[in-house]
């Protein structure tokens, strides 16, 4: 699977979850719901993922989570925002170079369209 349909499906099962369940709710019934059904579509989804933080010599074990990392690939930060700011794509980003991840996506559940509270990113 490219990239390109990889981020395509994820977009779709969040669009499937937005529909069902309506704005409103908390980002970790958005995060459980989206975790479910990447699962159920087969793929491999790590929930919470711990991104240790090196900085010189010192590894801090918790230094970030990510929300939901996909395929090992695709970073996926979860926000249930009235309006997405700069610092959520900071922290995207900060995810993906921290992890050497690809892509990622910004997803904001508080949006009345779904559509219009996502964001991708690549690196």
């Amino acid at each position: 699977m490219t990239l390109n349909e990889l981020t395509h499906l994820i977009i779709g099962k969040a669009i499937e979850i937005h529909k069902t369940l309506g704005p409103g709710l908390l980002e970790s019934t958005y995060q459980e719901c989206l975790f479910y059904e990447l699962k159920e579509a087969g793929l491999f989804v790590e929930k919470e993922k711990t991104l240790p933080l090196i900085y010189k010599e010192v590894k801090l074990e918790q230094g970030y989570r990510i929300d939901l990392l996909v395929e090992n690939t695709v970073v996926i930060e979860i926000k249930c925002v009235e309006k997405l700011a700069p610092v959520h794509t900071a922290q995207v980003l900060t995810y993906m170079k921290l992890g050497k991840h690809k892509i990622g996506l910004l997803l904001n559940f508080h949006s009345r369209v779904l559509k219009d509270g996502i964001k991708r990113y690549i690196l």
